[in-house]
C-alpha cells in the first residue's frame, strides 16, 4: 500500500497540480465500508500527498451520503498526519465576495443524518471539539496564501447544513444572526472525524456566491458560478503547491496537540471494551489500545 505524509480533500480540479509527480490511484480498504473514491497517490516537491475526491470523481455522492468515517479511515490508514479540506461554501457577509478564501477555525454543525463518531456501544470516546482545527496547519495555509497571491481571511465560522437543498431566506437570516461567515454542506462530520483519528485538519472555504440573503441572489446566474468555481480551483491548486513545503518542513508538527486528542478520551473501561470495536478500530485508535 503506498504511504503519503498530506492528505487532501477536495473537488476533482485540486489534485490536477502542476509539478506533481508520481501520480498514481490506488483503492485502500476501510472497515467502515467504501469511501468515496480510490485515493490519487502523488509527489509534490518531494513530499508524498495523498488526494481524495470528496464527492468521487464526477460529484456522485451527494453530503449526506458521503462516507466520511471511511475517508478518514483510509487517510490515516495509509500515514496521513495532516489533512486539507477544501470546500465550496456560500458567503454569509458581505466583506467576504465570490473568490474569498476563508481559513476556518470554527463550526457550527446543523447536520442530522450521517455517521458522526468512529467510537459507540462498546467502546466509548469523548474528544473535545472546542477548536475544531488544527492551528498550526492555519498558519500555513495562511502564509501560503499570501505567497501565492490569494485573498485569504483568517478566521471565521462555518455553518455545515444537512442539504441537499440550499437554504431559506429565514434559515440564511438565522445563520447570519448567530455570527456564522460562510455555510456549506461538507465539513461536518469530516472535521469531527479527522479529531478521532487524531490527525491535524483544517479548513478551506472558497466562496463561490453570496447566500440568498444578499439581495442580489436572484441575480447570480449558473455561468457566474461556474466562472467562480473554475477561478477558485485554479487558487486552490496553487495553495496546494504553495503550502505543501511549508508543512512538509514543519519540525514541530509531531508536537501537534491534535495527534494526541484521543489520549484521555477513552471512557470505557479496558476490561470491558468490545473485541470486535476494538479490531475495527485499530487504524483510527490503534496508539491508545495497546
Amino acid at each position: 500500500m503506498a504511504q503519503a505524509s498530506i492528505g487532501i480533500i477536495g473537488g476533482s480540479g485540486v489534485y490536477d497540480i502542476a509539478g506533481l509527480e508520481h501520480k498514481r490511484w490506488e483503492k485502500v480498504e476501510s472497515s467502515f465500508g467504501a469511501p468515496s473514491d480510490e485515493l490519487l497517490f502523488g509527489e509534490l516537491n518531494g513530499v508524498k500527498l495523498a488526494f481524495l475526491p470528496r464527492h468521487g470523481r464526477g460529484h456522485k455522492i451527494p453530503p449526506s451520503e458521503i462516507n466520511f468515517r471511511a475517508n478518514i479511515d483510509v487517510l490515516k490508514r495509509v500515514g496521513v498526519s495532516d489533512v486539507i479540506s477544501v470546500s465550496a461554501v456560500g458567503s454569509l457577509r458581505e466583506h467576504l465576495p465570490p473568490g474569498t478564501f476563508v481559513i476556518v477555525d470554527q463550526f457550527i454543525d446543523r447536520t442530522f443524518a450521517r455517521e458522526k463518531s468512529f467510537f459507540g456501544t462498546g467502546l466509548v470516546a469523548h474528544v473535545s471539539m472546542a477548536h475544531p482545527v488544527c492551528k498550526r496547519l492555519g498558519d500555513h495555509i495562511e502564509v501560503a496564501a499570501r505567497e501565492a497571491g490569494i485573498s485569504a481571511m483568517r478566521g471565521g465560522t462555518y455553518l455545515v447544513m444537512e442539504g441537499p437543498q440550499f437554504s431559506s431566506l429565514a434559515e440564511s437570516e438565522l445563520y447570519r444572526s448567530w455570527g456564522c461567515d460562510v455555510i456549506g454542506m461538507t465539513n461536518m462530520p469530516e472535521a469531527k472525524l479527522a479529531r478521532e483519528a487524531e490527525l491535524c485538519y483544517a479548513t478551506v472555504a472558497m466562496v463561490t456566491d453570496y447566500d440568498c440573503w444578499h439581495p442580489n441572489h436572484d441575480d447570480v446566474t449558473v455561468e457566474q458560478i461556474i466562472k467562480v468555481l473554475l477561478a477558485n480551483a485554479d487558487k486552490a491548486k496553487s495553495l496546494v503547491k504553495h503550502v505543501v513545503p511549508h508543512i512538509g518542513a514543519d519540525a514541530k508538527a509531531c508536537e501537534c496537540g491534535c495527534r494526541s486528542a484521543l489520549q484521555y478520551a477513552l471512557i470505557t473501561a479496558p476490561e470491558a471494551r468490545d473485541a470486535a470495536m476494538k479490531k475495527k478500530l485499530q487504524a483510527i485508535a490503534g496508539r491508545v489500545l495497546k
